[in-house]
């Protein structure tokens, strides 16, 4: 049988800190003036600010924390924000690392807003702790130093820089929480009622859509997106409210849950800002948001799908200056490269990339083309849709409406008098046929396919309706290629593993136990606790010659050719991943992540 506990009011009267009578006159004024019991005791001066909160915290069964003898740990407090901080009265006191969670000193844990905030901040599961209202303010002094900061005052790493969606007013991000509460007043005022506020009120939901609070909310996501090196936001309707998850190297994090009733508004405000149709829910759209943060140009490529519970809005963000990369920073093997080079260096034939959606295939044929590029060579682009623009080189949008396709576009490319032709990807035969003519009649073609391998780009060409001769005749080499993620340098730690371990990697044990020193990521704050930081790619080249070109001709079975390619020097995508992975770069799990999959050992 469960014990009850006692009430604030109990304990303190327990505890000999104020008496039967001074409770029952604070008792009697509170039901006078309907304001909390601690606060009357402490009015009346019968109970001190810190008793009451340690009273508080036994009546809740939840931690109290005395900020005089505790000191908040740094690496806490550098999760949170000053200004967010101040606006909630909160201070974190201390991270749990194993279960990423982020113990925080508040004074009043009923706030409902304090948490999401917090927890959108700082990527950790939240566990409030109580503290007195004052010892948090002078921890918060304490902690962070100088004046109070407010959001609008504050720097624009931490308080929400001018985000300046092309051709609007630049909007501080501010507190989730009260832009929460100013959405739901006014959904108040234009009539909806209920905890949600209704789909089919069309105009409503415009309206909200274009109101401050929703626009704040929106630039928040965007902006904590992009300084967190999302690639994606995917904003979700669930059944009671709206999951938002960000994708970090490859990997989804849920970052926060909101209310239901912000669904409508931001829903809506997201699709007024890619030019969408506003009124239209019952098919997908596309669009686009040009955005400029912190100087730099961004592009978000917005998917609009409806679903059961509303619409699920997906923005895939570009960062413009990526694509400058260059090859020697995005992976490649020395020899690996130097053989890729020789192929692009080419006058005329076919370079192929493949891999599937979100391998890097093309940042790796940008980057190509970026290094092609020169006054002395004429570059056509065909792409659906053109993700970055480079300087110098000729660009086309495929145009379904109007009637320009890949295989339109590749015929007048013919005419413009090309040395090199990239075509964003080889979809049909028709575009498939017109990039060989191109290949055959003396141009540098380069392309893309979605196929698990190297070697499997010629078979899926030959399905296509491809004829084998043509593919021996122009294809002069295949990329395959992964992106894993990279091993967190600020946290990097050595452990001792079974040589055999690798085994299916290809690696060969010199004994039966053979230990081999490999590395992974312990978990920090700059990795946010996963052990990894950014990405690289795993790349398997294949290269042509006279004994591949036959075997496509015969339309011999895959396992010859990849055999042939082997023997001429190609290195699978599972060797190039243990190369990195002896190398400290990655680890034995990532690799097998992105590379093996079902039936491929």
């Amino acid at each position: 049988m469960a014990i009850a506990r006692k009430s604030m009011g109990d304990y303190l009267v327990e505890k000999g800190l104020v008496t039967a009578e001074q409770l029952r006159q604070a008792r009697e004024a509170q039901k006078q003036s309907r304001s909390d019991l601690g606060k009357i005791l402490i009015e009346q001066g019968v109970a001190s600010e810190r008793d009451v909160a340690e009273a508080r915290a036994q009546e809740l069964n939840i931690p109290f924390v005395d900020l005089s003898r505790f000191a908040p740990e740094s690496g806490a407090v550098n999760l949170v924000p000053e200004h967010l901080a101040r606006r909630h009265n909160v201070i974190p006191v201390k991270k749990d690392t194993a279960t990423n969670t982020l113990i925080v000193a508040m004074a009043d844990v009923n706030n409902p807003y304090a948490a999401d905030d917090l927890r959108l901040v700082s990527r950790c599961t939240i566990k409030a702790a109580l503290a007195s209202a004052t010892a948090i303010e002078d921890a918060i002094g304490r902690a962070y130093g100088g004046p109070p900061k407010t959001a609008e005052g504050a720097d624009g790493a931490e308080a929400g820089q001018a985000l300046k969606p092309a051709g609007r007013t630049p909007t501080p991000a501010a507190g989730m929480s009260d832009l929460y509460a100013e959405i739901r007043e006014n959904i108040a005022k234009s009539g909806s009622v209920g905890e949600v506020a209704s789909e089919e009120d069309e105009e409503a939901a415009v309206a909200m859509a274009d109101e401050a609070p929703v626009i704040r909310v929106a630039n928040a996501l965007i902006q904590q997106a992009i300084k967190e090196d999302s690639s994606d936001i995917h904003i979700e309707p669930q059944r009671r409210g709206v999951r938002i998850r960000y994708r970090v190297d490859g990997v989804l994090h849920e970052t926060m849950l909101m209310p239901k009733y912000i669904q409508p508004p931001l829903i809506s405000r997201f699709k007024i800002m890619a030019e969408m149709n506003i009124a239209e829910r019952r098919i997908p759209q596309d669009g686009r948001i040009p955005i400029t943060y912190q100087g730099k140009d961004y592009d978000l490529r917005v998917s609009c799908l409806p679903n059961a519970h509303g619409e699920k809005i997906v923005c895939r963000i570009l960062d413009k200056s990526s694509v400058l990369l260059g090859l020697n920073k995005l992976g490649f093997g020395a020899e690996t490269q130097a053989q890729l080079e020789e192929l692009v260096g080419q006058p005329q034939g076919m370079v192929l990339s493949t891999g599937p959606t979100g391998s890097g295939k093309t940042t790796t044929q940008y980057s190509v083309l970026h290094k092609l590029n020169s006054i002395e060579v004429n570059i056509l682009t065909i792409e659906d849709p053109i993700e970055y623009q480079l300087t110098g080189i000729t660009q086309v949008q495929v145009n379904k409406k109007a009637g320009l396709t890949f295989g339109n576009a590749l015929r007048s490319f013919l005419r413009q008098d090309p040395d090199i032709i990239m075509v964003g990807e080889m979809r049909d035969l028709e575009t498939a046929e017109i990039a060989i003519e191109s290949a055959l009649t003396g141009h540098l073609v380069l392309s893309t396919l979605h196929t698990n391998d190297a070697p499997s780009a010629v078979i899926r060409m030959v399905d296509m309706g491809v004829e084998p001769y043509l593919i021996s005749a122009t294809v002069i080499g295949v990329l395959a290629q992964r992106l894993t993620r990279k091993i967190c340098q600020n946290c990097k730690e050595p452990y001792e593993e079974e040589a055999g371990y690798l085994r299916r990697f290809g690696f060969k044990p010199e004994s039966a136990d053979q230990k081999i020193t490999l590395w992974r990521g312990r978990g920090c704050e700059l990795c946010r606790q996963t052990g990894f930081r950014g990405r690289l790619g795993i790349y398997s080249l294949l290269r042509m010659n006279d004994e591949i070109a036959e075997l496509v001709v015969r339309r011999a079975p895959l396992a010859d050719i990849r055999d042939a390619a082997k023997a001429n020097g190609m290195l699978e995508l599972r060797e190039d991943g243990l190369i990195k992975v002896l190398d400290g770069i990655t680890t034995p799990e990532e690799v097998r992540r992105v590379v093996f999959t079902a039936g491929v050992g």
